[in-house]
């Protein structure tokens, strides 16, 4: 065996050791990618053209946008009360609220019933299809008190100016029941009992009841439409809804949604608020209504009590000719009309008390009556009952939205709570002293009776029958006037809340973004092929960059051979002006410094298998060195698949194997070629045991006696992956090779390599990469290549010269 010397490895004095670094070059990875560029750039312009596509038929959306000023009350005189009695009475109308009003679905039903949105017309265009809204060619009218079937699409072909023919386009359809409205049934393979009807006919089926009108439609047109129903628009709509406020501090809100269709969106956002404040507006009416209701109900009474009265009061006077009263019986008529006005003032403010006193312990629903009214001017008691009248309204607008577990409406049935406690203790109070008042004034009255008794007994009577006539008109005339400011109230009533701006859509689509949509096709055409590639490059098992090579190994990395683009097998002889004869004779020169001192060398090449090339390179080296006039013998060893005759055109009759199975000398089986100074010893025919017979002494003599014969000794071994032999002659060489191929070999087989040096003891062994034509951005490849300055071309060779970098990187593997 060759004496062993340190593994190169691990000596720091080896000049062609590569420092191991795990830095990203990004220039690599540019070279990588660039050589990709007519793909890359391929799915770019797809790209671009997918978003242009895209956005010539997308359908364009559009923004509505409004707004509404929402107006907190100023606080009343009880509502200051609540707040300095710590009850935490705040504005009721705070702008939370508003929002979760405006978007409720309630609301959203009121608008969709009123705009009659439950049939959608569309046409079909020769890629997208568009909705309808102006301008309907046909009307469809939906009998709802029918089941129907809703979600799908039906197909209206106008046939002449009186028919239609009507079918099934999209089966998507479930059945809308309008005894259960928010549960549907679904529904499988509709189908129409006939397809041709009359306008003005009544489509009668088992789940449809609907009637087409024509309006303008002409022979020949197409159209389609889609009945839903409203739980399920409204829901659409309520979530399609944006409500927000139009900054923290202002009271301002901005209602928006997007939609295809500018028209409808506006009449949608327009009726809503309409809806909205008509929903405000009702709720002030409410207490006027009351109020209006319950002057009613007592001028019901009073209305036949004043006829009574007034018919006897005239028949009195005509049966008995009294018309007139004496002056002192004018006088005490006068104090006792006046004590019965007040009588019948102060038993209607009492009839009120009770009536709100009973709505307070019974815990009663409906409508509060205001005491102003009728007449109560406790200033305290107006502003409770106004108060709690509100808060009622509030809690009604709040459950319409919310769930009775929400912190709104608990928080709001606080305020009801604590507002009825105070208005009990001031209507208990209220009662004590107007029956206190009336008991007085019937007392009052009563004295006023003996008065009455000294008159004659014409007079006594007709004051009797007069008192009760005046009585009943004045409470009526009250209860008229009354009434009459009630109605006066509701009819100046206004909204709290006012639209600021009405809806108005975009002049621009807010979808597709054309331009986001043109930027993200284009990236997506750069990423995908980017990720393609750097997806193709992570699952490669291939050795192709140079750089990953000399990390993975445990030698230097010595050189590496161009790919040989011409069909001689022996470009350094033939073509001594080629890349690859270039890259050899580089190869040459290294020689020196890792056998320095050396008159005869002996070179080994292997690989781990076959096809990477040592035969080639075995082949040029022992000819680049026979160049120099060095005299040279090339020597195939690999006995099972030999190759060096079929290159050098040479009969494989004999060779070493001939020598080592019989007596021949080694001189008797060399080979001339047709350099002078370079000799070959093939291997010869095939022998039955290859393995055995490079492992004799015999081998040993040979290459000895060669070695003094010769001054470079070339081994062509076969590969150590494969055979088991080959790890035998590292021992007679005094470098070794391990070829590898760019884009051919395994990355794994760099471990049989680093097994050699660790394992198995191989010293003075270095990496080879072979055929290389990938350029990974460090100047290998094709167009890399020296030039002599001859400017002519007269020795027959033709000059390479360094293309620039990004040359190079545009050019195709």
């Amino acid at each position: 065996m060759y004496p062993n010397t340190p593994n190169p490895s691990n000596s720091g004095q080896n000049p062609f050791m590569i420092q191991k670094e795990d830095e990203i070059d990004l220039k690599v990875l540019l070279f990588n990618y660039l050589q990709y560029w007519p793909v890359i750039l391929a799915f770019m312009i797809l790209g671009l053209l997918s978003a242009f596509l895209f956005n010539r038929y997308a359908t364009n959306i559009f923004k509505i946008e409004a707004s509404v000023l929402v107006e907190d009350d100023k606080p009343s005189l009880g509502m200051d009360l609540f707040e300095t009695a710590g009850f935490g009475m705040q504005g009721k109308n705070n702008i939370e609220n508003e929002i979760g009003i405006l978007k409720s679905y309630s609301l959203a039903e009121e608008t969709i019933s009123e705009l009659n949105l439950n049939v959608q017309y569309f046409h079909q265009g020769f890629v997208s299809t568009n909705q309808l809204y102006e301008k309907l060619p046909v009307i469809v009218t939906v009998d709802w008190d029918h089941p129907q079937w809703v979600g799908g699409m039906f197909s209206l072909e106008v046939l002449n100016e009186d028919s239609f023919e009507l079918i099934i386009e999209d089966d998507g359809f479930s059945v809308y029941n309008p005894s259960d409205p928010f549960y549907k049934s679904s529904l499988k393979d509709a189908k129409l009992k006939k397809s041709v009807y009359s306008f003005g006919e009544q489509i009668q089926e088992e789940g449809l009841s609907v009637k087409v009108n024509s309006i303008y439609a002409v022979p020949g047109e197409k159209v389609l439409f889609k009945i839903s129903d409203t739980p399920s628009l409204a829901l659409k709509y309520k979530n399609e809804l944006t409500v927000t406020p139009l900054n923290k501090q202002a009271s301002i809100l901005t209602l928006s949604v997007e939609t295809p269709v500018r028209r409808l969106g506006e009449d949608y956002i327009n009726k809503l608020m309409e809806m909205y404040l008509k929903r405000e507006l009702d709720e002030k009416n409410r207490a006027s209504q009351s109020t209006i209701r319950f002057i009613d109900q007592q001028l019901s009474g009073i209305s036949d009590s004043l006829e009574t009265s007034e018919n006897r009061l005239q028949q009195y006077r005509s049966e008995n000719n009294v018309f007139n009263l004496s002056q002192e019986g004018s006088v005490i008529f006068e104090r006792l009309q006046d004590l019965e006005r007040q009588k019948g003032e102060t038993e209607v403010s009492l009839k009120y008390y009770q009536t709100l006193n009973a709505y307070l312990e019974n815990n009663q629903g409906g409508d509060l009556v205001a005491p102003s009214i009728i007449g109560v001017t406790d200033p305290l008691l107006n502003s409770l009952v106004s108060a709690l009248a509100e808060l009622q309204a509030e809690q009604i607008r709040l459950k319409s939205n919310y769930s009775d577990q929400a912190p709104a409406v608990r928080e709001n049935s606080t305020r009801i709570s604590n507002t009825k406690k105070q208005l009990q203790e001031n209507v208990n109070l209220a009662l004590n002293n107007t029956q206190n008042v009336l008991a007085d004034l019937k007392t009052r009255i009563s004295l006023m009776q003996s008065d009455i008794n000294s008159l004659p007994k014409t007079e006594r009577d007709l004051i009797g029958i007069q008192r009760k006539f005046n009585f009943n008109e004045n409470i009526y005339v009250y209860l008229l006037e009354k009434k009459a400011e009630a109605e006066i109230t509701m009819a100046s009533n206004m909204p709290k809340n006012t639209i600021l701006d009405y809806a108005k859509a975009s002049q621009t689509p807010v979808a597709p973004k054309r331009s986001l949509n043109l930027l993200i096709g284009l990236i997506l055409g750069l990423i995908l092929p980017i990720g393609f590639i750097t997806v193709k490059d992570f699952l490669n098992t291939k050795i192709e960059d140079p750089k990953e090579l000399e990390n993975q190994i445990k030698v230097p990395l010595i050189g590496m051979i161009g790919r040989n683009n011409s069909e001689d097998v022996i470009p350094v002889m033939n073509n001594p002006r080629s890349t690859v004869t270039e890259s050899f004779r580089s190869l040459r020169a290294d020689m020196s410094y890792l056998s320095p001192h050396r008159d005869n060398l002996t070179i080994l090449f292997t690989s781990s298998i076959s096809g990477e090339g040592k035969t080639f390179v075995s082949i040029n080296v022992a000819s680049v060195y026979a160049l120099m006039g060095k005299k040279t013998l090339l020597i195939g060893l690999d006995l099972r698949k030999p190759k060096i005759a079929e290159d050098f055109g040479l009969v494989n009759d004999r060779g070493m194997s001939t020598c080592l199975s019989t007596d021949t000398p080694w001189q008797d089986v060399v080979k001339a070629t047709d350099h002078k100074d370079m000799d070959v010893i093939l291997s010869g025919p095939i022998p039955p045991n290859p393995a055995e017979l490079l492992l004799q002494d015999k081998f040993g003599q040979i290459i000895k006696e060669i070695k003094e014969a010769y001054d470079v000794v070339i081994f062509d071994c076969p590969p150590v992956g494969l055979v088991s032999e080959t790890k035998e002659l590292f021992a007679f060489a005094d470098i070794s090779f391990f070829v590898f191929r760019q884009g051919y070999s395994m990355k794994g087989n760099t471990q049989i390599l680093n097994n050699l040096v660790e394992k198995g003891g191989v010293s003075k062994i270095y990496g080879l990469l072979n055929d290389v034509h990938i350029d990974k951005g460090y100047g290998y490849g094709y167009g890399y290549g020296y030039g002599y300055g001859y400017g002519n071309n007269s020795y027959g060779y033709h000059e390479e010269v360094q293309l620039p970098w990004w040359k190079r990187a545009l050019r195709r593997k």
